[in-house]
């Protein structure tokens, strides 16, 4: 037998022992924990949804998503580039306490390019706590077998691996590393899809709730969407139906995010029919802001907006950083509000994992705080954090957020040059007060040293940087 075999069939008896000798806790008990889905679109705009008042892309889901709960108007992720904001919502660890900063390759064949197998993610938490876990779309935290979601707390995974993929076509005989055509996986089988790839999850996510729903375990579920990340795919109904955008990047976009939205009505609509929107906690968030152009790759941008935000994705500018976020359980937190106090991804994996009753401070503690104490008091609002940190290539670009005032240091300055911004009234970041504020800065500067303290060194080479190793490696090989 495996090690692992073995530590699923000791946790498998902890749970009997733990019903055994607990004879009090009633069926009811377990039913009050709500089920938890959480929903992570990728590479979408700030403005791009109409609870942020988007007139030219349409999400009558998410705004219904938002009528029912909490807009989180200054909902942040925890790093501006998906692998290591995933490793972060994930584990509901700040990433670079375990040296996830970069993107892994797609290397079935690495053991060490994925989440830090020390790690413990929500799937597992609530996993031990009773659940049934599902995950559903982008996994993009390592592809070798150690890594696998099934390894990771999963009881069930269906999607893709990588960091992409193609929305309308699977090629099995493409080459490792080729493209976006890799296969898919359901559990630990070979898998595909049929149509277009975004619907394609969003009909099996409303089918594993369908089917868990008539269980008497609690159901999690990883809905992580590609959409709308590149390629930028649409179908040609969504397409027509936004031929009010000139066409272009702006059009397929925004058609990828419609069918997207449309999914997740399907979500609630799966949950609405099996009587579950009540004891259901839904959470929605994009893994980091849209992409924006920029002067090194014509392929970066994807049509996006976060106005009226500075930048986008891969910077430490509000555009990389603070998302679409919205939180809704019905009877628990109120409804139809906004709430502009700085919070993250950490928090909102904290909040799932406090709700569903398991344990967040065993082995390595999640770093988020459990949001329903602030969100029910909407009148009284408090910073749920002193202050919300980021670093990038082990702090070649950092930031740090305390109450309104946010210092930065972007790659773009010299190495001793800083930014400080006032986000209460300069939301755009274009006005610096580094050389009106010194006491600020250096408040803040304290703060975020003391926090990178607690840091380690990237623990593996961003994708493209590994590329260019591994094939300079085989080059020299094969030379003769």
């Amino acid at each position: 037998m495996t090690m692992r075999f073995i530590e699923k069939i000791s946790r498998t008896l902890l749970g009997l022992v733990t019903l055994i000798s607990a004879p009090d806790q009633s069926a009811a008990d377990s039913v009050q924990r709500p089920n938890i889905v959480l929903i992570v679109a990728d590479d979408m705009g700030y403005a791009d949804m109409e609870p942020h008042g988007s007139t030219d892309i349409h999400t009558p889901q998410l705004t219904r998503l938002a009528e029912a709960g909490v807009t989180l108007t200054s909902g942040y992720v925890s790093h501006s580039f998906c692998g290591p904001s995933r490793a972060g919502l994930i584990t509901g660890r700040y990433q670079q306490r375990f040296g996830h900063e970069n993107n892994p390759e797609l290397d079935y064949h690495n053991d060490g390019l994925g989440l830090n197998l020390e790690e413990t993610t929500i799937a597992r938490r609530l996993q031990d706590a009773g659940y049934f876990t599902g995950g559903v779309g982008k996994w993009h935290l390592g592809a070798a077998s150690a890594y696998y979601p099934l390894n990771r707390g999963f009881d069930y995974f269906y999607g893709f691996l990588g960091g992409g993929h193609d929305y309308f076509e699977v090629d099995m005989s493409a080459p490792i590393g080729s493209g976006t055509k890799h296969g898919l996986v359901r559990n630990r089988q070979p898998a595909s899809f049929s149509g277009y790839l975004t619907d394609a999850l969003s009909n099996d996510a409303t089918a594993f709730i369908t089917r868990r729903s008539n269980q008497p375990a609690p159901f999690f579920l990883y809905l992580a969407y590609n959409a709308p990340h590149s390629p930028l795919q649409a179908t040609a109904d969504d397409l027509q139906r936004h031929r009010h955008i000139e066409k272009g990047k702006r059009r397929t976009y925004a058609a990828m995010v419609h069918a997207m939205d449309r999914g997740i009505g399907k979500v609630l609509d799966a949950l609405e029919a099996a009587g579950q929107t009540d004891k259901t906690l839904v959470i929605f968030f994009s893994d980091n802001g849209g992409p924006q152009p920029v002067s090194w790759s014509k392929w970066f941008d994807n049509g996006s907006s976060n106005l009226p935000l500075r930048g986008g994705k891969a910077t430490v500018y509000e555009g990389g950083l603070r998302v679409p976020f919205i939180m809704s359980w019905p009877g628990t937190l109120p409804t139809g509000i906004r709430y502009d106090r700085p919070v993250n991804t950490l928090d909102a994996v904290r909040t799932a994992v406090e709700a569903g009753g398991a344990n967040a401070l065993s082995k390595n503690p999640m770093e988020g705080v459990d949001l329903v104490p602030l969100l029910t008091d909407p009148a009284h609002p408090r910073d749920p954090h002193e202050a919300i940190f980021w670093r990038q290539r082990g702090g070649e670009r950092w930031a740090i957020r305390a109450g309104d005032h946010k210092l930065i240091r972007s790659a773009r300055t010299g190495p001793e040059e800083l930014e400080l911004y006032d986000l209460s009234c300069d939301v755009g970041e274009a006005h610096n007060l580094v050389a009106t504020h010194p006491e600020i800065v250096q408040r803040l500067h304290r703060l975020y040293n003391a926090w990178d303290a607690k840091n380690i060194p990237p623990a593996f080479l961003n994708a493209p940087d590994y590329r260019k190793v591994r094939d300079a490696f085989y080059e020299n090989v094969n030379t003769p």
